[in-house]
C-alpha cells in the first residue's frame, strides 16, 4: 500500500505529500458524514460488504486508534503497538446498531483530534520508528501514510 497505488480505491500514499494528510483525511470523514444523512446509510450493498454507516464507525474508531498511537510514538522510544481487531470491534461495539446521526458527530470530534494533534507533531519527530504487534517496523511519516489510506479508501468504498 506504500509502495503502489491501492487496486482499489487508486490511493498512493506513499507519494502523498505529508502536509496534505489532513485535507484528504478531513474531504474523506466528509463524505462519510454526508453518507450518514443518506436514508441508505444502515444499509448493506451485499451481506459481506459494511453498510456506510459500519464504514463510519469504523474510521471513527480508526481516528482514535491511531491518535493514541501517533501519541505513543512521540512519548515513547520505539513503541510496538498493541494488536487491534477491525472485525471483532465492530462486532462489539454493534457499528451496525449505531445512530448515523450521533456516528456523523463523534467522527467529527475524532477527526478534530487527530487533526489537532499532527498540526503539532514537531518536524524533527517523522522518522521516530514503532512496530506493530507482528513486528513490522514504521516511522511516524509512514504510520500517517498508513492512516491517511484508510478513511480515504472507506470515502471510496461508500461514493461507489
Amino acid at each position: 500500500m506504500l509502495e503502489r497505488p491501492c487496486p482499489e480505491c487508486g490511493f498512493a500514499a506513499g507519494g502523498m505529500p505529508l502536509d496534505r494528510a489532513g485535507d484528504l483525511l478531513a474531504a474523506a470523514v466528509s463524505t462519510l458524514r454526508a453518507a450518514m444523512d443518506q436514508p441508505g446509510a444502515r444499509t448493506r450493498p451485499v451481506p459481506t460488504t459494511w453498510s456506510p454507516l459500519e464504514y463510519a464507525c469504523h474510521v471513527r474508531d480508526t481516528c482514535d486508534v491511531f491518535r493514541k498511537r501517533i501519541a505513543l510514538v512521540l512519548s515513547h522510544d520505539k513503541p510496538t503497538f498493541a494488536n487491534w481487531d477491525q472485525d471483532a470491534t465492530a462486532v462489539e461495539e454493534r457499528y451496525a446498531e449505531q445512530d448515523p446521526q450521533a456516528v456523523a458527530i463523534e467522527l467529527h470530534v475524532a477527526l478534530s483530534g487527530l487533526l489537532q494533534q499532527l498540526d503539532a507533531v514537531p518536524d524533527d519527530a517523522w522518522d521516530r520508528p514503532a512496530l506493530r504487534s507482528n513486528g513490522s517496523r514504521f516511522t511516524l511519516e509512514t504510520l500517517v501514510r498508513y492512516l491517511v489510506h484508510d478513511p480515504v479508501h472507506h470515502a471510496h468504498d461508500v461514493s461507489r
